[in-house]
């Protein structure tokens, strides 16, 4: 059991609390429970919202000992610093190896306890200038919508919260896992792009176009030769004019947003069947083993056939400890 914890300070932002809770404290029907959720905060007792209302907090400083990932989801205002106990507590988690955790305004409290240095991470857009001017020693990309080092974790705005914590189930538990966690919330398994897509630009963009048609036509068509070509004559646009609603909608490349299929077909493939590499690889249009072993280590940080040690599913649907995956040694 993966212990969870989350680290309120008041006035605490609700939803990001509830993106954590809602990933890993429900118990969900026909899902073995892979995490055990709490919440502690530095003086327990009745701790203030950001909407209006309090709620108790029983447990102290002393529960992030045995936790295994701390999250921060939150911490306003940004100008306060988190007290010495608590920069204190955070620095000792992460010293014995838990994984520490943010979510938007979360990543203030890592880097005041100097977590961040000389790290990549990021933050909410509106929050980047800020950020950035207050902690120079770290590496911090607005755009994305999250940053994984293993160790140390950073989302963007509020929504991103449940990218990342849906991504570290992944990264735990396995893709099928994850999906399953996703489904339940009605939720995409995984977003494509970055955070700067929801951004307001100094002059309104016109997107025209949906491309959820176009998407839903590729996502079924992965063992064919579907490319930009194909793409952009199945939609009746130029390859331009593809490359442009993708930029503007999703945040990405239509080469990138294929292959992030690709991947993520593969993952489900390896997790849930016994076939070879190669016949994996045919499926998701990866061409060849040597292919996919290339494409898969750079997106998913660890080989095809560690992957499928690591998260294949037991007659009963359950796995062993996690043995790969991008961060494995740092965790």
């Amino acid at each position: 059991m993966h212990r969870v914890v989350a680290l309120v300070h008041p006035p605490q932002s609700t939803f990001e609390l509830a993106c954590t809770a809602e990933v890993f404290g429900i118990v969900r029907p026909g899902l073995s429970t892979r995490y055990a959720f709490e919440v502690c905060t530095e003086h327990p007792g009745a701790v203030s919202t950001c909407a209006g209302y309090d709620m108790l907090v029983t447990a102290g400083l002393d529960a992030l000992e045995g936790a295994d990932t701390v999250v921060v989801p939150g911490w306003v205002p940004t100008t306060e610093p988190p007290s010495e106990p608590v920069v204190r507590a955070l620095r000792r988690a992460h010293d014995r190896g838990a994984r520490l955790v943010s979510i938007c305004s979360g990543a203030f409290a890592l880097a005041h306890a100097g977590l961040l240095d000389g790290r990549r991470a990021t933050v909410h857009w509106g929050q980047a200038a800020e950020f950035a001017a207050r902690f120079p020693a770290v590496r911090l990309d607005p755009d994305v919508l999250y940053v994984d080092h293993g160790s140390v974790a950073t989302s963007a705005g509020s929504g991103a919260g449940v990218d990342l914590c849906l991504h570290l189930v992944r990264e735990d538990q396995g893709a099928r896992y994850a999906a399953h966690v996703a489904r339940n919330m009605v939720m995409p398994p995984h977003r494509e792009g970055g955070q700067l897509q929801y951004a307001a630009p100094p002059d309104p963009v016109h997107i025209d176009g949906s491309l959820a048609p176009l998407l839903e036509w590729a996502a079924g068509r992965l063992g064919e030769a579907v490319d930009l070509d194909a793409m952009a004559a199945h939609a009746g646009v130029s390859q331009r004019t593809l490359a442009r609603r993708f930029a503007e909608q999703l945040g990405t490349s239509p080469g990138q947003w294929l292959l992030g299929q690709r991947i993520s077909a593969a993952r489900e493939l390896l997790e849930g069947s016994d076939l070879p590499l190669d016949a994996v690889a045919r499926r998701v249009g990866l061409s060849s083993a040597t292919n996919l072993r290339r494409r898969f280590l750079n997106a998913v940080g660890t080989t095809p056939g560690a992957y499928r040690r690591a998260f294949r599913a037991d007659g009963d649907g359950s796995r062993g400890a996690r043995e790969a995956g991008p961060g494995a040694a740092a965790r």
